[in-house]
């Protein structure tokens, strides 16, 4: 069994009009979201024995920021290929990583991830807003096979959720 969690970046500002988009830093909205979102998937216990990430300046402080709270320990790969590039390139830099790599985040943009998603489940997902999780198991021994075979949604969650709901747990474990 495998798990891809497919992650949008966090919400990003457009505060510097002249600041290019490779560039553009986290909202203030974007890093709190972080918080309760990387709540939910400490509580949850996922913590995956790897992360790839666009080298996108909004990904790579996604990545950095969800990595601490989550307690990972493992390396974070800011990748150049993940940042305005193709569907079959993801699928494929998915493909390739290690047989013992069980878990991995891939931290990334739209409409590449969404794309993604739909593609590797037979779910459907209307839209993958930011900071946007999605959770995918597959009954494989090797990520290669992963164009082979659909994935079961295990879970997809995305800030807004929490807006007007927050379980206390979630509430308890966020730093104040």
């Amino acid at each position: 069994m495998k798990t891809l969690y497919l992650i949008r970046h966090a919400k990003s500002g457009w505060s510097k009009p002249d600041t290019r988009d490779f560039e553009r830093t986290l909202s203030k909205r974007g890093k709190k979201d972080i918080n309760t979102i990387g709540s939910y998937l400490a509580l949850r216990g996922v913590n995956p024995d790897l992360i790839l990430s666009s080298c996108a300046l909004r990904a790579q402080e996604t990545s950095d920021l969800l990595s601490q709270k989550i307690h990972f320990s493992g390396v974070i790969y800011y990748l150049e290929e993940l940042y305005l590039t193709s569907l079959d390139a993801i699928q494929e830099i998915i493909m390739i990583q290690e047989n013992d790599v069980e878990s991995m985040f891939v931290i990334g943009h739209n409409p590449q991830l969404h794309e993604l998603a739909n593609l590797l489940t037979d779910e459907h997902i209307s839209k993958f807003p930011s900071l946007g999780v999605v959770a995918i198991n597959f009954d494989i021994e090797s990520w290669s096979e992963i164009s082979e075979v659909k994935g079961d949604l295990d879970f997809f969650i995305f800030p807004k959720q929490f807006k007007y709901y927050m379980p206390r747990q979630i509430r308890t474990y966020l730093p104040s």
